[in-house]
């Protein structure tokens, strides 16, 4: 988990272990979206071209595919990250989930990054904090290490 901040003018600074694996990926163009208008999502853009495909073949769960795929085109949008590991978040997204000129905890999760705003950090951890002790004792006797 990482602490950053959006600047004034809507970008954020990966921080060098998220830049260093982008660019180890070969990847400076990402896709950043939402599509719980909760957390944002920073998707390198091979991983966002297998979501998007995942979407566009939903089977049965047609209706909630297309919500998300909603979701996801209405506040998202391809960014570049530049040299110095930067990228602007689109603006809708930005305003949406309240990121602007704000600090912000970004979670490397399953190929993507996560971009939680501190209310939406704080709930999750408070979440995560409840019966703390039975989760671990659960998680252990299926091997958690």
């Amino acid at each position: 988990m990482y602490s950053v901040r959006v600047d004034e003018k809507g970008r954020l600074k990966l921080p060098a272990p998220l830049h260093e694996h982008l660019g180890k990926l070969g990847e400076t163009k990402v896709y950043v979206t939402t599509f719980d208008a909760r957390i944002a999502r920073i998707y390198p853009i091979s991983v966002w071209n297998g979501v998007e495909a995942l979407l566009r073949k939903p089977g049965e769960d047609a209706e909630s595919a297309d919500d998300l795929w909603f979701m996801a085109t209405a506040f998202g949008d391809d960014a570049e990250v530049d040299a110095q590991g930067r990228l602007l978040l689109p603006s809708e997204l930005r305003k949406r989930l309240g990121l602007e000129g704000q600090p912000v905890r970004l979670q490397f999760y399953k190929g993507h990054i996560n971009v939680f705003s501190e209310a939406i950090f704080e709930a999750k951890m408070q979440r995560a904090l409840t019966s703390l002790d039975e989760k671990l004792g659960l998680w252990e006797k299926k091997g958690l290490q």
